[in-house]
């Protein structure tokens, strides 16, 4: 009992004194509010669920609680962010109302590949294959999160020349070749390393092969079914229309965007496209598609 009498007039002296508090020195750093040295032991900062956290009222900015239902630190910035080692997103992205999307891992032990859990600006996993709040952001093909996957970002048909758009609008490409970009590139989302990447730190945009591997492993069910059974229970977010603007199939249909480029006849106009992974309650195929339609993004572990 004396000891914790002693301990606790030492943290009471600091911080009269110091307006500091130290636990395990003396000394506090002079820029530390509080400043606790351990060799042996960690900080326990308040554990609570998501549906808990956001029934905190007012919280300030900077507050940090850790959120049990993803396993990452949380932290108030005006919404609640999700920080989860290696899931950094790169410094420039924009989110939208969502917020950012918490990064927690899968295995598909068939395959053997580590996948996020849930599309890129989805709040949740999915609960079923029409789970709204599982839906998430619908991207351009090899486009950075510069605000254009929003659902409810404007629309623009002016072409971008550049990689990079200085915009968040979603490009409209009623004609031939059917791209957002002019001329075409063919070298973005490709690896980790990729320009435009929209996946945290140590993810990248699948390839073909692995999102036809995943589709595989479905098996019997090469459908919705089999997407929503499997580890990552894809759901079908539908997409945001090349043309208009418009979103179409939400619950209907799922398209995934792989990183690989091909070439086919669409419209009558041979296009070089990317490879998607197209399913719905009757069907699942790979295919090409137009680069400027909105897809969804579900990132695979490197």
């Amino acid at each position: 009992m004396k000891q914790i009498f002693t301990f606790l007039a030492a943290v009471v002296l600091t911080a009269t004194t110091q307006a500091q508090v130290g636990v395990g020195t003396t000394t506090p750093d002079a820029s530390a509010a509080l400043d606790i040295t351990s060799t042996t032991k960690g900080l326990l900062i308040p554990r609570m669920t998501a549906a808990q956290r956001d029934a905190i009222a007012s919280p300030a900015v900077g507050l940090v609680i850790f959120n049990t239902t993803t396993n990452c630190l949380n932290f108030y910035g005006g919404s609640w962010i999700e920080a989860c080692g290696s899931g950094a997103y790169p410094s420039d992205a924009v989110f939208c109302a969502s917020g950012v999307t918490a990064v927690v891992d899968v295995i598909n032990p068939t395959t053997g590949k580590i996948w996020m859990d849930r599309n890129l600006g989805a709040t949740q996993a999915a609960t079923s294959s029409t789970d709204a709040s599982s839906y998430g952001d619908l991207y351009q093909w090899g486009r950075r999160s510069d605000g254009h996957q929003c659902s409810t970002s404007p629309t623009t048909a002016t072409l971008s020349s550049v990689d990079r758009p200085v915009h968040g609008n979603f490009i409209l490409t009623p004609n031939a070749p059917f791209d957002w970009r002019s001329p075409q590139n063919d070298n973005l989302w490709q690896g980790v390393n990729g320009e435009n990447n929209p996946c945290p730190s140590g993810y990248r945009i699948p390839t073909g092969a692995e999102l036809d591997a995943e589709r595989v492993s479905w098996s019997p069910q090469n459908n919705s079914t089999g997407a929503f059974a499997s580890p990552l229970k894809l759901p079908m977010a539908g997409f945001r229309n090349r043309a208009n603007g418009s979103l179409y199939d939400n619950g209907s249909y799922g398209y995934y965007w792989s990183s690989m480029v091909s070439s086919t006849n669409l419209y009558g106009v041979a296009s070089l496209v990317s490879e998607i992974l197209n399913f719905s309650n009757s069907n699942a195929l790979m295919e090409g598609q137009i680069r400027a339609n909105g897809f969804s993004v579900r990132c695979i572990k490197d």
